[in-house]
Protein backbone atom coordinates (compact mmCIF):
# COMPACT_ATOMS: atom_id res chain seq x y z
CA UNK A 1 0.00 0.00 0.00
CA UNK A 2 1.29 3.42 -0.84
CA UNK A 3 1.32 6.28 1.56
CA UNK A 4 -0.86 8.42 0.10
CA UNK A 5 -2.78 5.12 0.22
CA UNK A 6 -2.79 4.43 3.88
CA UNK A 7 -2.84 8.33 4.66
CA UNK A 8 -6.02 8.45 3.07
CA UNK A 9 -7.55 5.25 4.85
CA UNK A 10 -6.36 6.18 8.27
CA UNK A 11 -8.18 10.30 7.21
CA UNK A 12 -10.92 8.04 6.97
CA UNK A 13 -11.06 5.54 9.61
CA UNK A 14 -10.16 7.76 12.77
CA UNK A 15 -13.07 9.78 12.12
CA UNK A 16 -15.14 7.30 11.55
CA UNK A 17 -13.94 5.31 15.09
CA UNK A 18 -14.65 8.53 16.50
CA UNK A 19 -18.65 8.59 15.31
CA UNK A 20 -18.97 4.78 16.12
CA UNK A 21 -17.77 5.30 19.86
CA UNK A 22 -20.21 8.40 20.04
CA UNK A 23 -22.99 5.92 18.27
CA UNK A 24 -22.19 3.15 20.78
CA UNK A 25 -22.45 4.94 23.35
CA UNK A 26 -25.64 6.77 22.75
CA UNK A 27 -27.29 3.80 22.04
CA UNK A 28 -26.41 2.03 25.09
CA UNK A 29 -27.82 5.20 26.93
CA UNK A 30 -30.79 4.82 24.87
CA UNK A 31 -31.08 1.07 24.28
CA UNK A 32 -29.49 -0.16 26.45
CA UNK A 33 -27.18 -3.39 25.85
CA UNK A 34 -29.05 -4.27 23.10
CA UNK A 35 -28.51 -0.51 21.45
CA UNK A 36 -24.84 -0.78 22.23
CA UNK A 37 -24.54 -4.36 20.30
CA UNK A 38 -26.49 -3.17 17.65
CA UNK A 39 -24.52 0.35 17.04
CA UNK A 40 -21.17 -1.59 17.57
CA UNK A 41 -22.43 -4.29 14.44
CA UNK A 42 -23.50 -1.14 12.53
CA UNK A 43 -20.06 0.28 12.60
CA UNK A 44 -17.91 -2.66 12.20
CA UNK A 45 -20.43 -3.31 9.07
CA UNK A 46 -19.58 0.19 7.77
CA UNK A 47 -16.19 0.32 8.36
CA UNK A 48 -15.39 -2.96 6.98
CA UNK A 49 -17.07 -2.51 3.92
CA UNK A 50 -16.11 1.22 2.78
CA UNK A 51 -12.35 0.27 4.25
CA UNK A 52 -12.13 -3.05 2.11
CA UNK A 53 -14.16 -1.28 -0.94
CA UNK A 54 -10.85 1.73 -0.60
CA UNK A 55 -8.55 -0.96 -0.64
CA UNK A 56 -9.26 -2.79 -3.64
CA UNK A 57 -10.07 0.64 -5.66
CA UNK A 58 -6.80 1.58 -4.54
CA UNK A 59 -4.81 -1.99 -5.83
CA UNK A 60 -7.20 -1.84 -8.94
CA UNK A 61 -5.97 2.42 -9.85
CA UNK A 62 -2.30 0.93 -9.40
CA UNK A 63 -2.15 -2.22 -11.15
CA UNK A 64 -4.92 -2.02 -14.04
CA UNK A 65 -5.84 1.68 -14.29
CA UNK A 66 -8.16 1.43 -17.39
CA UNK A 67 -10.60 -0.65 -15.83
CA UNK A 68 -10.64 1.98 -12.90
CA UNK A 69 -13.99 3.67 -13.68
CA UNK A 70 -15.78 0.17 -14.18
CA UNK A 71 -14.35 -1.08 -11.18
CA UNK A 72 -15.55 2.01 -9.36
CA UNK A 73 -19.12 1.34 -10.46
CA UNK A 74 -18.64 -2.25 -9.96
CA UNK A 75 -17.57 -1.80 -6.38
CA UNK A 76 -20.35 0.20 -4.93
CA UNK A 77 -22.99 -2.16 -6.38
CA UNK A 78 -21.36 -4.83 -4.92
CA UNK A 79 -20.94 -2.51 -1.53
CA UNK A 80 -24.87 -2.16 -1.19
CA UNK A 81 -25.39 -5.96 -1.98
CA UNK A 82 -23.44 -6.57 0.83
CA UNK A 83 -25.21 -4.29 2.96
CA UNK A 84 -28.32 -5.55 1.49
CA UNK A 85 -27.54 -9.12 2.52
CA UNK A 86 -26.74 -8.47 5.54
CA UNK A 87 -30.01 -6.58 6.26
CA UNK A 88 -32.11 -9.45 4.97
CA UNK A 89 -30.19 -11.89 7.15
CA UNK A 90 -30.85 -9.97 10.08
CA UNK A 91 -34.42 -8.20 9.52
CA UNK A 92 -35.68 -10.03 12.36
CA UNK A 93 -32.96 -10.06 15.05
CA UNK A 94 -33.43 -10.13 18.47
CA UNK A 95 -29.44 -10.42 19.04
CA UNK A 96 -29.60 -6.17 18.88
CA UNK A 97 -31.99 -3.21 18.48
CA UNK A 98 -32.15 -3.07 14.71
CA UNK A 99 -32.67 0.48 14.92
CA UNK A 100 -29.44 1.39 16.98
CA UNK A 101 -27.73 -0.81 13.79
CA UNK A 102 -29.40 1.15 11.42
CA UNK A 103 -28.23 4.86 12.83
CA UNK A 104 -25.13 4.15 13.64
CA UNK A 105 -24.05 1.69 9.99
CA UNK A 106 -25.75 5.05 8.37
CA UNK A 107 -23.82 8.02 10.76
CA UNK A 108 -20.62 5.62 10.19
CA UNK A 109 -21.00 5.78 6.53
CA UNK A 110 -21.79 9.19 6.20
CA UNK A 111 -18.37 10.14 8.14
CA UNK A 112 -16.52 7.62 6.06
CA UNK A 113 -17.56 9.45 2.36
CA UNK A 114 -17.44 12.98 4.08
CA UNK A 115 -13.96 12.37 5.35
CA UNK A 116 -12.82 10.20 2.05
CA UNK A 117 -13.88 13.29 0.46
CA UNK A 118 -12.02 15.62 2.47
CA UNK A 119 -9.15 13.40 2.14
CA UNK A 120 -8.70 13.50 -1.41
CA UNK A 121 -9.71 17.06 -1.87
CA UNK A 122 -6.61 17.81 0.80
CA UNK A 123 -4.41 15.55 -1.00
CA UNK A 124 -1.60 16.64 -3.21
CA UNK A 125 -1.67 13.53 -5.90
CA UNK A 126 -0.26 14.47 -9.16
CA UNK A 127 -2.77 13.68 -12.18
CA UNK A 128 -0.72 14.77 -14.96
CA UNK A 129 3.01 13.30 -15.30
CA UNK A 130 5.05 16.65 -15.30
CA UNK A 131 8.14 16.72 -17.81
CA UNK A 132 11.03 15.92 -16.82
CA UNK A 133 14.20 18.22 -16.10
CA UNK A 134 16.01 16.34 -18.78
CA UNK A 135 13.26 16.81 -21.90
CA UNK A 136 13.27 20.65 -21.18
CA UNK A 137 17.18 20.91 -21.13
CA UNK A 138 17.32 19.23 -24.45
CA UNK A 139 15.04 21.81 -25.91
CA UNK A 140 16.40 24.11 -28.04
CA UNK A 141 15.75 27.84 -26.77
CA UNK A 142 12.27 29.29 -27.83
CA UNK A 143 10.81 26.11 -29.10
CA UNK A 144 6.57 25.25 -27.65
CA UNK A 145 7.69 22.25 -25.43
Amino acid sequence: MQSNDARTLLQCAVPTAVVGVVAVVVSSVLAGGKGGIGAVVGVVLAVGVMATGLVILNRTARHMPHLFQAMGMVLYLTQMLLVAVFLVIFKNTTLFSTKAFAFSLLAATLTWIAAQARAYMKAKILYVDPESGEAQKSAPAGSPS
